[in-house]
């Protein structure tokens, strides 16, 4: 099942943003709650828990290749380690192997992880994104498109209405879909697909 090329540039963004910043964050947060209270014990265990868990993502992602392992180590980290943004960026990695290798049930347990623990960073959205996809493939059209009225970051969307114009072409309800892909291509969806101008005049053409 196809996967867009936008939504993986927004993941390895994501990624990338808590490589380089996501120990700080937690150690900028924590030292902060340390001045106010005094809580300096607690805060030295807390930047190293950050330190630790930060090491631990990056060993798990040069590995990731691996299916079966990427899903131990990822269960792993989530009983070692308590760091919502890096837990669910692996839950996003497991879910893509899943979708590999057509386990569509694992990845739409993953995606519900991401969705529940509210991650923060667009990650939530991308979950929602992506388990809309696997709610159509499954033939949910209707599920799929109440997943994506959930999706309410406006940096999304254009994939959203996009995606609902799919859904809904499916449906064989042309109308709203049209309208979809008229919001997609209002909301610059056209510059990050190139598909979505022709889905629209394939539509006014009919």
């Amino acid at each position: 099942m196809e996967i867009y090329s936008t939504e993986e540039q927004q993941v390895d963004a994501i990624k990338q943003f808590w490589k380089d910043y996501g120990t700080s964050i937690v150690v900028g947060a924590v030292v902060g709650l340390g001045g106010l209270y005094g809580w300096n014990t607690y805060s030295d265990m807390k930047v190293t828990a950050a330190e630790e868990a930060s090491e631990s993502f990056q060993s798990i992602v040069t590995q990731s290749a691996n299916p079966a392992a990427l899903l131990v180590q990822a269960e792993n980290f989530t009983s070692e380690h308590d760091q919502q943004g890096y837990q669910a960026l692996l839950e996003l990695m497991v879910a893509k192997s899943a979708v590999e290798a057509g386990d569509l049930a694992k990845a739409e347990a993953s995606f519900t992880k991401v969705i529940a623990a509210q991650p923060g960073s667009g990650l939530g959205m991308v979950a929602m994104i992506r388990l809309a996809r696997i709610q159509a493939e499954q033939n949910n059209l209707g599920m799929a498109l109440a997943t994506l009225e959930q999706v309410t970051d406006k940096a999304f969307a254009s994939q959203r209405e996009e995606l609902k114009g799919d859904f809904l072409v499916r449906q064989g309800d042309l109308d709203k879909a049209k309208s979809a892909y008229q919001a997609a291509v209002d909301n610059g969806g056209a510059l990050a697909s190139p598909a979505l101008t022709m889905k629209l005049d394939n539509l006014n053409k009919a």
